[in-house]
C-alpha cells in the first residue's frame, strides 16, 4: 500500500467538494480499479468517471495501465470545444 495524491479539475472539484486528497492505494492498481476507488470515496462524482480524464504523474492514462506507487493523480472532465 502506498499513499497517492489525488486532484480534482474543473466540475469534478465542485462535486467531490475537495481540490485534493490523499488515498491509501494497494500496489499493482490499475486505472480502472482507482476509478472504483474514488466512486466509493466521492460517490457524488460517480455519474462523470466514465468519462473523466486520468493523469497519473502528469501523462494520461488509460484504464488497464497501473497506477506507481506514491502517484499524483489528476481527474479532468471530458473536454470539447472548437469549431
Amino acid at each position: 500500500m502506498s499513499v497517492s495524491k489525488v486532484l480534482f479539475f474543473a466540475t469534478l472539484k465542485d462535486r467531490a467538494g475537495v481540490q485534493q486528497a490523499t488515498l491509501e492505494l494497494p500496489d499493482g492498481v490499475t486505472v480502472r480499479q482507482l476509478k472504483a476507488i474514488i466512486r466509493d470515496k466521492f460517490p457524488s462524482i460517480t455519474f462523470d468517471l466514465p468519462t473523466a480524464l486520468i493523469a497519473v504523474n502528469r501523462e494520461y492514462a488509460l484504464d488497464d495501465d497501473l497506477v506507481p506507487p506514491r502517484a499524483e493523480i489528476a481527474l479532468f472532465p471530458p473536454v470539447s470545444g472548437g469549431s
